[in-house]
């Protein structure tokens, strides 16, 4: 037996079954080519779809919010608003049609408080006017107050009160109602060496000179009556 002979003999007995069949030759598999991964497709897609949310609630958050003015500190009435009363604040859209925006906050420096800006209020348009009191269809009436006519808790710029027609000293309290005057207080000026306070207030224009000759006999009191909002 020649050589070549045996390495076919020996081929062919490995090749053999126990039960002398011929197993048959495993395929040959080609090299797999590069595959896409699905799992990374999927991670890619549902990151451009988070931006593309993200975005749109960004979006939609600018579009629902404006800057308006707010008060930074108390300014009572009848006093001219500064630079340094106002700031501005962001907030959403809606809260309040008479706000006034940011973009007009160098239109209210120096006009004048309409009423008591309390800080921290979001500034709207009926609170400022553009001259101080009296107001059309006003007059400004100085009273001269004794302390014991006087509400104990100090009189502000912006109180509402009500002028008390008083009777004579000794005299018996009237049988009707006395008459009132309602009033808007502007400033209060200094006590004097008696105690007596002159308050000045707005009252309508018809009201002006019968409060004036009743300040002057003193027979009046003041009613402080309870602040709005």
């Amino acid at each position: 037996m020649t050589l070549t002979e045996d390495t076919e003999s020996v081929r062919s007995a490995r090749t053999k079954t126990p039960s002398g069949a011929s197993r048959p030759t495993p395929p040959v598999v080609p090299a797999p080519r590069g595959r896409r991964r699905p799992a990374m497709m999927a991670l890619g897609v549902s990151l451009a779809a988070l931006g593309v949310l993200i975005g749109v609630v960004l979006f939609n958050r600018s579009a629902g919010r404006q800057s308006v003015v707010v008060v930074r500190q108390l300014v009572p009435y009848g006093a001219v608003i500064s630079a340094a009363d106002l700031t501005t604040v962001e907030i959403s859209h809606g809260q309040g049609i008479d706000l006034i925006p940011a973009s007009r906050l160098d239109t209210v420096i120096g006009q004048v408080a309409a009423t008591n800006l309390t800080a921290g209020s979001l500034l709207v348009i009926s609170e400022v006017a553009s001259a101080a009191p009296p107001g059309p269809g006003l007059v400004l009436v100085a009273l001269a107050v004794p302390p014991s006519r006087l509400p104990a808790r100090s009189l502000q710029a912006g109180d509402h009160v009500l002028v008390v027609d008083t009777p004579a000293p000794g005299a018996d309290p009237p049988a009707l109602p006395p008459t009132t005057i309602p009033a808007t207080v502007v400033r209060l000026g200094s006590v004097d060496s008696n105690g007596v306070t002159v308050v000045d207030v707005t009252v309508a224009t018809a009201a002006g000179p019968a409060l004036a000759a009743r300040s002057a006999t003193g027979r009046i009191a003041i009613v402080l009556q309870p602040r709005n909002g």
